[in-house]
């Protein structure tokens, strides 16, 4: 006779058998990548697989302590996610191979983030013991905040990294015009435009002059924190939306169920009971 806990590991595994799947190609990749990296002796590489072989366990790790299911879409997700940021993006150099790599992931960044800040939430407005009653729009507003403030947050820690250690996460972008009232020869407050900007010198204390020979000039990190702000507003607005009409429906939206954990203990919203007429 099988045990209890083996048969609900076996159910399990028969349910996220695509999760499954994901993860033993994901995770046999990142072993071959590593090991290419420790006979190259790039250790930071190495470092790199081993931090996500340990996200990669994050998912199933956050089921079980805090008891809630995760559609296997979303899983899935997070798996690639994962892969696509520290694998192909780091160590394989798409961040710099392909410049739209990193706004793609900022966009998925924030639909993430909304999907979590809404689950967070939900699960408790669901929750068999603790029901909340929230709003669905609330629920949205939340969410959506949630995702900006995990986004502002990873900002603040690639300034502080660029400051301190000059690792350029914020990636710098060329300009050709700018606009600047430290120009303004009254020392006042007129901006001063300078248009069809083609190179820039740096000149160094000790008088050693470099053209930097970039086309242009060079703009450090402001323009790239906006733009990935900007599309983490579109992943997380994206969300809400789908969050949003995800509770109005009583959670029948098949296609956000996909994104939408759920406690295991939870019970699923019902419509309010009509009152009595006298």
């Amino acid at each position: 006779m099988d045990h209890p806990k083996t048969d609900s590991f076996k159910k399990a595994r028969r349910e996220k058998r695509s999760v499954t799947m994901v993860y033993i190609l994901l995770r046999t990749s990142v072993v071959l990548v590593m090991l290419a990296q420790i006979f190259n002796r790039n250790f930071e590489n190495v470092f790199l697989c081993v931090l996500t072989l340990l996200l990669f366990m994050m998912p199933s790790l956050m089921e079980r302590k805090l008891d809630i299911a995760l559609p296997n879409t979303l899983e899935i997700i997070i798996l690639l996610f994962i892969y696509a940021a520290e694998i192909m993006g780091e160590i394989g150099a798409y961040y710099v191979n392909y410049p739209y790599w990193d706004t793609v992931l900022h966009t998925l960044n924030g639909f993430l983030c909304a999907a979590i800040g809404f689950s967070l939430l939900d699960i408790l407005n669901r929750h068999s013991e603790a029901r909340f009653h929230l709003s669905p729009l609330y629920l949205a507003i939340v969410a959506f905040c949630f995702s900006m403030t995990v986004g502002v947050i990873w900002e603040f820690f690639e300034c502080t990294m660029d400051q301190l250690f000059f690792l350029d996460m914020q990636k710098d972008t060329v300009v050709s015009t700018i606009g600047s009232v430290m120009l303004d020869p009254t020392g006042g407050n007129t901006p001063v435009v300078l248009k069809d900007i083609t190179d820039v010198i740096i000149v160094q204390a000790d008088g050693t002059q470099t053209a930097l020979g970039l086309g242009g000039y060079l703009d450090i990190g402001l323009l790239d924190t906006i733009e990935d702000l900007f599309v983490n507003f579109i992943g997380a607005l994206t969300f809400s939306i789908i969050g949003y009409f995800y509770v109005c429906s009583r959670g029948k939206n098949k296609f956000a169920k996909r994104f939408i954990p759920v406690a295991n203990n939870s019970t699923p919203p019902t419509e309010p009971k009509p009152t009595e007429t006298e």
